[in-house]
C-alpha cells in the first residue's frame, strides 16, 4: 500500500514505515502530525485517485530537524573581471510515515 501526498509544494510517494524528509515544518520533534493533502492512495488493485486531493489521511512522526548539505553557486562572466559565488543550505524535517489511512 503507498500513497502520493503533497507537503512543501513538492510531491512524495509514502509507504508505511518510509523516513524522508520534506521541507522545515514548525512542529517539535517527537510529535505526530497528520499530512490530509493525499492526491492518490493505492492498495492492491484498489486505486483511488482525488479530484484534487482524497479525504483520507497520511500520519507521520517527526524525527528530526536539520540542515541539507551545502551547494554552491558561481556566477562568472568571462572577460569581464566578474565572479559571484554564494552558497545555500536547505532545511528539512525528516518524517516517518505511521499510517495510511
Amino acid at each position: 500500500m503507498y500513497a502520493v501526498i503533497i507537503s512543501g509544494g513538492q510531491q512524495f510517494r509514502v509507504t508505511e514505515g518510509q523516513t524522508l524528509k520534506v521541507a522545515k515544518m514548525a512542529v517539535d520533534v517527537g510529535s505526530t502530525i497528520d499530512l490530509d493533502k493525499v492526491l492518490m492512495r493505492v492498495n492492491g488493485d484498489d486505486i483511488k485517485v482525488g479530484k484534487p486531493f482524497l479525504d483520507s489521511k497520511v500520519a507521520a512522526s517527526i524525527v528530526s530537524h536539520g540542515r541539507h548539505k551545502k551547494i554552491h553557486i558561481v556566477k562568472f562572466k568571462r572577460r569581464k573581471h566578474h565572479r559571484k559565488q554564494m552558497g545555500h543550505r536547505q532545511d528539512y524535517t525528516e518524517i516517518k510515515i505511521t499510517k495510511i489511512a
